[in-house]
């Protein structure tokens, strides 16, 4: 069997560009979902102005290479590390780090990492630790995702419990009350990650990875792809609309994503994105 080095610097290095990446430049899904959204099914003024300043925020922050948003979030890092690969030159999780400090340094990005979330509150200086995922997988490559979490939509974000009785009228009923619960505070048109199945902790993890998800792509299984759809579609008829104001564009995309679970219960999770849903990915 072959084994392959890498050396952590080059983590380091895709880390760092990652979230220079990610804070500066909504990914072209994003973009056009929003152009299509402002030009073809905004009917409110009011919406599609708020729309077209969106897109324009995203345009100078693209072009000057600063910011797009104050809040430039808690550094989500999702690795997928072959088996076949073999670490070298130091460990994965501090080149992570080092990755992200550089990236929060270089870019002028708000630092907002506190060492003690409840007593002592005291920010760390380096935007980290960042928040580290890591699988295995077949193969000698390192897929490397990188998402920068707001907290404006990561503070409205669910989870419940469901049990099997609740089928999918009560899934469907949980996540719409969700978002209309969280109103404008997520900085509307959001996009929407749903998790189902497995454990408590499971169903979260894969509703945060399911908004990394290119918008307008669907569930391969029919029935949930049926599903995003439908909560889609009572999601826009909230009236929430763009920037919370009022409006037919409310969430630009529903992904769900599910895994086997106990024959006791349903666990559903909801995570939810702002408007630019921040992510950035590379394959080393």
């Amino acid at each position: 069997m072959n084994v392959r080095e890498i050396h952590v610097g080059m983590i380091e290095e895709a880390v760092k560009s990652l979230f220079l990446k990610a804070n500066t430049s909504i990914g072209q899904d994003v973009y056009n979902a929003l152009m299509d959204m402002k030009d073809k099914h905004e009917r409110s003024p009011l919406g599609k102005d708020i729309l077209d300043q969106i897109l324009k925020n995203h345009d100078i922050a693209r072009d000057k290479g600063i910011a797009m948003c104050q809040d430039t979030g808690m550094a989500v890092v999702f690795l997928d590390v072959g088996q076949d690969v073999h670490f070298v030159g130091g460990a994965l999780e501090e080149a992570v780090n080092k990755g992200v400090k550089g990236a929060y340094e270089e870019g002028y990005f708000r630092k907002s990492v506190v060492s003690d979330p409840l007593f002592d509150r005291k920010n760390t200086g380096t935007n980290t630790p960042a928040v580290i995922h890591t699988r295995i997988v077949k193969g000698d490559r390192v897929k490397i995702l990188a998402m920068p979490k707001g907290f404006g939509s990561e503070n409205m974000s669910a989870l419940k419990m469901l049990t099997p009785a609740a089928g999918v009228e009560g899934v469907k009923k949980f996540v719409v009350q969700t978002v209309m619960e969280a109103g404008p505070n997520p900085c509307p048109p959001t996009v929407i990650g749903v998790g189902i199945g497995g454990t408590m902790e499971q169903a979260a993890l894969i509703a945060k990875r399911a908004t990394a998800r290119p918008v307008g792509s669907r569930n391969e299984d029919l029935r949930y792809c049926r599903l995003e759809e439908e909560i889609l579609k009572e999601i826009n008829d909230l009236g929430i609309g763009p920037g919370g104001l009022g409006g037919t564009t409310s969430c630009l995309a529903v992904h769900i994503e599910f895994v086997p679970g106990h024959i006791a219960g349903i666990p559903v999770a909801v995570n939810i994105c702002c408007h630019a849903c921040r992510h950035a990915e590379v394959t080393i």
